[in-house]
């Protein structure tokens, strides 16, 4: 990094035109369009400096002209931009039910989002299912594979890096069998990311729903799995071994929705919370027929006896799980996602239950980003991992002395090279 001169260690004029083509870039990145006069006021550089910089970041592709502001005393000022096709990142979402995806360019802008209906029951089904996706957004979009700076898959469970696998994915079965990752790599290339889908949940909401708000945060989802994704200090936390969130596991299992052996297979409290937990406590309170989650909501609201007493214990289950993380973290707000978490009415049922368990009561909101939640967290993810991955190529850059955002906060949780 440094050659020493007389006991003093100078840094490389290589490295220090890298160190300011990356500060100009994050002011060009927070900025729509940005002058070099600006960019000079900005990051305290001098112009001369500037305009290297800049004319290093156009040739390497990062960046463009984008027009010249006018109607100001002088001469026009030249506009820079990030240059939108200097990369892509793909984000995939693969869920139980449904495969979601989207292609974003470095500008930001969604190139490509498609949704599909899940139609295998292996892994190796899922597998294929899920390269077609992502053959099909960049082929919608007109973008080669090749040309995809970084692509992040949102799955349910953790990556365990000692044996290169998807640990605790009781929801997917064959999904944590060696080889998955392998075989993903060998379409998407060995930067391929994998995050878990509810903490990328926990990424858009801190980027563009109520998180937005709040340095603490929690983002819990109730649906046909459960999981918890936690920002504390502004920052996604994963913990040592990757399992911060993973609620389903708290032992937790009141109510009639429990099942000894999915116990085993995915935690005590997602067995008897989760859509499949519920569906066992109505039949086994009574109820006929087709039996879903949406339906036993549905036959509450209504004012079906049986179901509302299923729905009571499922919000007493919730704000049971709530309570333990308020004990621990003490967050200022949670926020409930996926299809039960955002039924109406169950938010103000949980806070309810809340009052008479926890010691203090967070404000408890429905996230109102939808389905596409964890696409766009892959997405937010994926972005910063592109732009690590492409600055680090400009020339005098040297990764082992300077990446601020080198994919620490990924260190562990994701299946890179």
């Amino acid at each position: 990094m440094s050659v020493a001169t007389g006991g003093v260690s100078a840094a490389r004029p290589g490295l220090i035109r890298a160190l300011n083509e990356q500060i100009l870039l994050g002011h060009i990145r927070s900025s729509s369009s940005v002058s070099r006069a600006e960019l000079a006021r900005l990051s305290g550089l001098s112009k001369p400096t500037v305009s290297l910089a800049l004319d290093n970041l156009e040739l390497a592709g990062l960046v463009r002209r984008a027009g010249e502001r006018t109607g100001l005393p002088g001469r026009a000022a030249r506009l820079y931009e990030v240059h939108p096709e200097a990369g892509f990142v793909l984000g995939l979402d693969i869920g139980r039910q449904y495969l979601r995806g989207a292609l974003m360019d470095l500008g930001g802008t969604i190139r490509a989002r498609i949704s599909a209906r899940v139609q295998a029951a292996s892994a190796a089904g899922r597998i294929a299912e899920l390269i077609e996706l992502g053959l099909s957004l960049c082929d919608h979009a007109g973008v080669p594979l090749d040309s995809v700076t970084q692509t992040v898959i949102g799955s349910p469970g953790v990556y365990d890096p000692r044996r290169d696998v998807i640990a605790l994915a009781g929801n997917l079965p064959g999904w944590d069998r060696p080889g998955v990752l392998t075989e993903l790599r060998a379409t998407f290339g060995p930067s391929l990311m994998l995050e878990n889908d509810i903490d990328v949940s926990a990424l858009a909401e801190h980027a563009h729903g109520h998180g937005r708000e709040v340095e603490d945060f929690a983002f819990v989802s109730v649906g046909t799995g459960i999981g918890m994704g936690l920002v504390l200090g502004g920052r996604l936390r994963r913990g040592a071994h990757g399992v911060a969130g993973e609620i389903a596991y708290l032992p937790l299992s009141n109510g009639q929705g429990g099942d000894e052996r999915d116990v085993r297979r995915r935690g005590a409290m997602e067995s008897a919370a989760a859509a499949a937990g519920i569906v066992r406590s109505a039949r086994r309170a009574g109820m006929r027929g087709p039996v879903s989650a949406r339906r036993v909501f549905s036959a509450a609201a209504q004012g079906d006896e049986r179901a509302a007493l299923v729905v009571a214990q499922e919000a007493l289950l919730v704000a049971k799980a709530i309570c333990s993380v308020v004990t621990v973290v003490d967050p200022e707000m949670i926020v409930l996602g996926g299809g039960i978490g955002q039924a109406p009415g169950f938010a103000e049922a949980v806070t309810a239950e809340l009052r008479h368990l926890a010691p203090a009561v967070p404000d408890v909101r429905v996230s109102a980003l939808g389905t596409d939640a964890v696409v766009d967290g892959c997405l937010a993810a994926g972005m910063q991992r592109a732009w690590d991955t492409l600055t680090a190529a400009l020339p005098g850059t040297d990764p082992t002395c300077w990446a601020p955002h080198s994919g620490r906060c990924h260190q562990g949780q994701s299946s890179s090279a």
